[in-house]
């Protein structure tokens, strides 16, 4: 396609002469066939356009943001946002809601009572300059055309594919005016890219795009065979990231939240290195200043703080079953997509962009890749909404996990680092 019949499309797309029908037969033939890097630059500079385009020059030299391409139990911009933030770096961070059976940042954020995620260009802005932390849905005025193509993508399979997901990504950033920005592109079983190669090479694309308009970016590659921390499920991911923002979450979601925010605490000149940069987030972490950050962050945009100090200010699924392990030996894998899809199933995330979410529901895991458990040991608690819901959802969960007799060792949860 030339970039004027890509211009011409986005716009049919924004004044309504563009069918859903004959969107969807585009997003399909793009999945068949994808698109060049020319294509894709102007595909994404075409979504940047449909709206209006923020200046952050007001507020200071840098502002950053992050972004996952999507997996499960990824609540990694809870974690890292407050701490950045409380490290001196400004954050401005449109987010979406979930998208095939990976959860959304937006999804997870409403399951606070109050909480405002819908903000007004004025709105975003001003919580950038007074808190130093917004995290939002994509308004209407900020490339309003990605947001038609986002629902359509979900609805119709066409989620899967590189110059689709490279431009969704790439418009939102450069709409929001952020000056930098690391990818957390995911790869395994439970993300949209399978292999390294994949991940790699959306990770290129997408730095490019925004190399060619003035835009730092990194991408973070990071593993998603297995779900990120213990939870998967809106508010279960919430308290999570309030452990550990108290220094009490699990490991390889800790991991994954300091190598993002060191590389954006470089960015902005805040650390001379990388290594530099994780010992500041940790200074930060260990003296309460991200839980401190959290906290202002929720207030400002309408939500009740309470749960910070009271998990149980988050409704609680009224049925909790657990799953015991049926032999002894080490865990060799938790297939990340069955889990995604499960917690599709349960309520935690969207058959059809009409589906309404059920905060409550999801999954704790008590065991990952490489634990050595016994048999008879806690591997899962089912949060559920009914007792049917929980006995229909168990095969599924159970399933997921393989048992080996032999000693098994953890994958690396961060696989590259591409500046």
């Amino acid at each position: 396609m030339s970039s004027e019949q890509i211009s011409w499309l986005i716009k049919g797309v924004m004044d309504g002469s563009v069918a859903d029908y004959q969107l969807s037969a585009w997003l399909m033939a793009v999945v068949l066939k994808g698109m060049n890097e020319r294509e894709t630059a102007d595909l994404t500079m075409a979504l940047v356009a449909s709206g209006k385009h923020l200046d952050m020059s007001s507020i200071g030299t840098f502002v950053g943001d992050k972004h996952s391409t999507g997996g499960v139990g990824d609540k990694t911009t809870l974690v890292v946002a407050p701490l950045v933030a409380a490290a001196g770096v400004p954050i401005g961070k449109m987010s979406g809601r979930g998208l095939g059976f990976s959860g959304g940042t937006i999804d997870k954020l409403e399951s606070i009572p109050g909480m405002l995620c819908t903000l007004s260009v004025e709105q975003f802005m001003e919580g950038v300059r007074k808190v130093g932390l917004v995290v939002a849905a994509q308004t209407p005025d900020l490339a309003p055309a990605d947001g038609i193509l986002y629902k359509m993508r979900d609805v119709t399979a066409t989620v899967d594919s590189l110059p689709l997901i490279a431009s969704s990504i790439m418009s939102k950033k450069i709409a929001a005016g952020a000056n930098g920005v690391v990818l957390d592109v995911k790869v395994g079983s439970g993300a949209f890219m399978k292999t390294p190669e994949q991940a790699r090479t959306l990770a290129v694309a997408m730095r490019d795009i925004g190399s060619s308009v003035g835009l730092q970016v990194r991408a973070v590659i990071s593993d998603m065979e297995q779900p990120l921390g213990w939870a998967v499920g809106n508010s279960l991911e919430v308290r999570e990231a309030v452990q550990t923002l108290r220094g009490r979450g699990p490991a390889d979601l800790l991991e994954v939240a300091l190598t993002i925010g060191a590389n954006l605490l470089q960015m902005a000149g805040k650390a001379s290195n990388v290594n530099e940069g994780r010992e500041k987030l940790r200074e930060v972490l260990q003296s309460g200043a991200g839980l401190r950050k959290l906290r202002e962050f929720v207030a400002n945009q309408g939500g009740d703080p309470a749960f910070i100090d009271d998990p149980d200010g988050l409704e609680p699924a009224p049925v909790q079953r657990e799953l015991f392990a049926w032999t002894e030996g080490w865990v060799e894998r938790i297939d990340a997509e069955a889990i995604g899809l499960a917690s599709v199933e349960i309520g935690a995330g969207r058959k059809v962009k009409t589906d309404s979410i059920d905060h409550r529901v999801g999954f704790v895991l008590h065991s990952k890749i490489g634990d050595r458990v016994a048999e008879g040991a806690k591997l899962a608690t089912i949060y559920a909404a009914s007792d049917e819901s929980a006995s229909n959802i168990e095969p599924a969960i159970r399933g997921a996990f393989v048992m080996s007799p032999r000693e098994v060792q953890p994958p690396l949860v961060v696989v590259e680092v591409i500046s």
